[in-house]
């Protein structure tokens, strides 16, 4: 059984990662290019010098993950 849910997590993220490569493919300028540049992302520039924290952008896809997996691991106990 667990063999069986992480293929199918694997599965879902490998879809998810396709989705997102054809959508930047495709020049969306939407939501998806406004990430990793939100307001409470850190970023320090310097000559010579960049150093970027996406903090906000990893604190949304994290919960956004917890929601997905949540829900896959719900419909697999029933």
């Amino acid at each position: 059984m667990l063999s069986r849910t992480l293929a199918l997590i694997g599965l879902v993220f490998l879809l998810a990662a396709g989705i997102l490569y054809l959508l930047e493919r495709a020049g969306g300028r939407g939501i998806l290019s406004r990430f990793g540049h939100l307001p409470g992302d850190i970023v320090i520039r310097k000559p010579g010098f960049v150093f970027s924290f996406p903090l906000v952008s990893g604190l949304i896809l994290s919960v956004v993950l917890s929601l997905l997996l949540s829900f896959l691991f719900s419909l697999f106990r029933r």
